[in-house]
């Protein structure tokens, strides 16, 4: 019997899980409001953001489509940071979320397209398991990389994530 797609991104996607949260743990909680620019986010929204990112694996695997901003209805809102302790919790919540509906879905549940709407209106469409790889994994590391360089700026241990850093030779 064969692995399924789902089985095999599993071990990736654990690490990646115990590695975003070990940078996440490091965010210095009264520098929450310090962003390295003006056009960039605050050490708190992006932490939050980071902490939230694996809520879209579950929309992507057990929805069909989302809409940030349905006709007629509220727009999307993501969570507001209020201290590492909710960040983390969560994380730890939106975490064990996608990794549930990772390791149910199927090979033909992940063929499936799934699109992004804003205002009704299609932004991309493309099956569930490239969803899942570009815009939560790859997103996911990509802004996690973000909050290793602004704790770089503070002068926090910026945790190894693919190897050492100059914090853990």
């Amino acid at each position: 019997m064969s692995t399924s797609i789902a089985q095999s991104l599993l071990p990736e996607f654990d690490h990646e899980a115990a590695v975003t949260r070990t940078v996440l743990e490091r965010v210095p909680e009264g520098q929450a409001a310090w962003r390295p620019h003006a056009k960039s986010m605050t050490l708190g929204e992006l932490a939050m953001h980071v902490a939230s990112i694996p809520t879209w694996g579950v929309l992507t695997l057990r929805e069909r489509s989302f809409d940030l901003s349905p006709p007629g209805e509220p727009p999307y809102t993501p969570p507001v940071w209020q201290s590492v302790a909710q960040m983390l919790s969560v994380f730890d919540e939106n975490i064990g979320k996608a990794r549930a509906a990772l390791a149910a879905v199927t090979d033909l549940e992940l063929a499936q397209p799934w699109t992004l709407k804003k205002g009704g209106d299609k932004v991309f469409t493309a099956p569930r398991g490239s969803v899942l790889r570009s815009f939560v994994l790859n997103n996911s590391v990509h802004h996690r990389a973000q909050l290793g360089l602004y704790l770089r700026m503070l002068d926090v241990p910026v945790p190894a994530m693919y190897g050492p850093t100059a914090d853990t030779r």
